[in-house]
């Protein structure tokens, strides 16, 4: 594959298990090594790790461990490898999570981990955040304050790159989607670019039915995507636009022009 990703933009990374989403974020952070072709950032290979580079990357894995010790010991002993770093930025983000500012985190829930975690890495004020599989662990509320989150802490700067199945939890945080599958590229697009051509809704219209580009039959009536006439403004369905691109690539691509 080959994509460029740009400044100030949230990406959704999308794909079926075994895909490599998970690679591809290690692949980007430098802790991966290529087979052939390289990852960049700012001109300089990430798997170099130069200190310059890697101050500013910041990669929350899906499963993680964190020391039992004070998140303050945690804090003092890490930031010295990332100079933006803001200790009012990160007692702030463990306030939206109603977090303590100074937890064990030896005696904290995975979830709670996690929230201290993200409350730490969006702190150290990368220029790279690499995400993988975010919400998971995270009760309800604590999904519902992981969007405002990453949302209130964008600026023209940052990318973010959030590889999830749990697309629901985080479609209106995003600016674009990369879908990958069997280790390839499938998609890359703006929301804005589908938004713009499909329109997704729910019929029971046969004739509406049969001009949809995909169907997907539900117990409450029939998912459709249909070409976007120009007068419909409807929610991208994240779910519905992967198999659409899986199943049907050909028509998916034409009816997006890419």
């Amino acid at each position: 594959m080959s994509i460029d990703l740009s400044d100030g933009l949230v990406y959704g990374l999308l794909g079926p298990n075994g895909a490599g989403k998970s690679t591809l974020l290690y692949l980007i952070a430098g802790l991966l090594t290529p087979t052939c072709g390289k990852v960049e950032l700012n001109g300089t290979q990430t798997r170099l790790r130069r200190p310059e580079t890697l101050a500013d990357i910041f990669i929350v894995p899906e499963e993680f461990d964190l020391p039992s010790i004070r998140l303050s010991r945690y804090v003092k002993l890490n930031t010295r490898y990332y100079p933006n770093f803001s200790e009012s930025d990160m007692r702030r983000h463990l306030e939206m999570f109603s977090m303590d500012s100074d937890p064990n985190l030896g005696r904290l829930s995975m979830g709670q981990k996690k929230k201290v975690f993200m409350a730490f890495a969006l702190a150290c004020n990368t220029k790279v955040l690499l995400m993988d599989e975010p919400t998971n662990g995270l009760d309800i509320p604590g999904k519902s304050v992981f969007r405002r989150f990453i949302a209130s802490n964008m600026n023209e700067d940052r990318t973010v790159i959030i590889s999830t199945h749990q697309v629901r939890d985080i479609d209106n945080l995003l600016d674009h989607i990369v879908m990958v599958d069997t280790h390839r590229l499938i998609c890359s697009a703006p929301m804005s670019l589908i938004s713009d051509r499909l329109t997704f809704t729910t019929t029971s219209n046969p004739d509406r039915i049969a001009q949809a580009l995909f169907v997907q039959p539900t117990v409450s009536g029939t998912n459709v995507i249909l070409p976007n006439d120009g007068n419909d403004d409807t929610r991208v369905d994240l779910e519905m636009l992967f198999q659409f691109a899986l199943e049907k690539p050909e028509l998916f691509n034409s009816q997006l022009g890419i």
